[in-house]
């Protein structure tokens, strides 16, 4: 990414749409200052002001980060390449869920385990008797870590599953 080609690109859009730094700035919620970094390549748009920047200044946000206009051919070989990685991202999750899935497994039987002795005590046949407790109590550890790790993994999956959900509408869109 050429920091400065897209600050020329930001500055060319803005002059096309007749706007003063001022005037972007306030759109934008930031200040001229801002815009004017911006335009001069000495930093980037925050990634989250990326999709409002665009939208301001009527372009996609791959023009944006190449810094020039960009035919339809080009932008519809890019969303194959982008529905290509999404997916790619799609089947890695499914590996991540299936993870999650056994240690969810794991969690679950080691926790029945742990009960079923407080009912039965099958591990007094198995292990001498001051070992019990230290056994059963590392199953109900192992129990609530896999779980832990399971419900952690899940809600990571989600929040990253709705930020890719979000970037497949926008690029729809255009």
């Amino acid at each position: 990414m050429n920091q400065e080609k897209i600050g020329k690109f930001i500055a060319e859009l803005r002059k096309e749409k007749n706007m003063t730094q001022e005037q972007l700035a306030e759109k934008m919620g930031v200040t001229d200052k801002s815009i004017s970094r911006w335009e001069n390549g000495k930093t980037m748009p925050d990634i989250s002001m990326l999709s409002i920047l665009a939208n301001e200044l009527n372009c996609t946000i791959q023009e944006l980060l190449n810094g020039r206009k960009m035919t339809k051919e080009e932008l519809l070989d890019l969303r194959e390449t982008i529905n290509n990685l999404v997916e790619y991202e799609s089947n890695q999750q499914i590996k991540k869920d299936k993870k999650s899935n056994k240690y969810t497994i794991i969690g679950i039987i080691t926790f029945v385990l742990a009960i079923f002795n407080n009912e039965f005590s099958y591990l007094d046949y198995v292990f001498k008797p001051n070992m019990v407790e230290f056994v059963e109590g590392t199953l109900y550890g192992i129990s609530i870590c896999a779980n832990i790790i399971s419900l952690y993994n899940r809600s990571h999956n989600i929040s990253v599953s709705e930020r890719k959900k979000e970037l497949i509408r926008k690029l729809n869109k255009k």
